[in-house]
């Protein structure tokens, strides 16, 4: 059918429908310490992977869920 079929993970991410937790400092401290990259992530921080799955780059790729997370599952 040609359907290619992939996902994004996204890792802790404010925005407003997470609000409420990262009003929790303490839980936002300890979050931030467990991510390499040192900071939770922004919306447009998916932007990249987005116009990627969407564009002809990906055509060959299907079946995958790309994690934008910061690093947290690698260093799990």
């Amino acid at each position: 059918y040609n359907i290619n079929v992939n996902a994004i993970g996204p890792g802790y991410f404010k925005t407003q429908q997470t609000a409420s937790l990262f009003a929790d400092k303490e839980w936002v401290k300890k979050t931030v310490a467990r991510i390499p990259l040192g900071r939770t992530g922004i919306p447009q921080d998916l932007a990249g992977v987005v116009v990627f799955l969407a564009s002809e780059a990906s055509d060959y790729i299907t079946g995958q869920m790309i994690f934008v997370d910061g690093g947290w599952l690698a260093a799990l």
